[in-house]
């Protein structure tokens, strides 16, 4: 299983603006996915075992961060043509079994993790309500082969932390998962 990790960005770079369809075909823009209070952004997909090692507890985090202010979106920006099992039908079986409470988009032309510098699934990227970056690392040291239970405990950490106005460290560990599925180049 390849580990690839979380490319460092600078803390307060802004949200880039974003409108992708779900699977059944409605248009979500990042102004409908924001939170008052901040908004997690997360780059995943339906295949990658570190995607799924978290799923049961990003529905468990949403529901628990949604009615604080937190607003959630899953972005897949995995090939689809080489990498089927990522398509649009599969996203809802996987959105539907996981019990994910939240918008799961298909970033299909992948300009959107581009934008986003986006390199790994799960990538995770958490706005202050005013559209600033505040965390971007790993959702906790679990790993798929760890043996260990996803807990969710250091993203769980800086959101308490934004809903408490607390300050965040800047040092963060980088979320490591497969690397996004890259169309190949024309």
């Amino acid at each position: 299983m390849a580990r690839t990790p979380s490319n460092l960005i600078p803390m307060g770079t802004p949200m880039p603006p974003f409108s992708l369809p779900d699977a059944a075909g409605g248009l979500h823009d990042r102004d409908q996915c924001v939170g008052h209070a901040g908004t997690l952004v997360i780059f995943m997909c339906n295949h990658c075992p570190f995607v799924v090692h978290v799923a049961d507890q990003l529905a468990a985090m949403a529901a628990d961060y949604t009615p604080r202010g937190i607003g959630f979106v899953g972005i897949n920006s995995n090939d689809i043509d080489v990498y089927p099992q990522d398509g649009p039908t599969y996203m809802v079986e996987f959105r539907d079994r996981h019990r994910l409470g939240f918008p799961y988009l298909l970033d299909a032309t992948q300009a959107v993790a581009r934008a986003f510098d986006a390199t790994c699934t799960p990538d995770f990227f958490l706005y202050a309500n005013e559209g600033n970056l505040i965390y971007h690392g790993q959702l906790d040291e679990s790993r798929p082969d760890s043996g260990m239970q996803a807990t969710g405990h250091d993203l769980r950490r800086a959101m308490n932390a934004l809903l408490e106005e607390e300050t965040i460290s800047d040092v963060q560990v980088p979320s490591i998962g497969c690397n996004i599925k890259w169309k190949a180049a024309d």
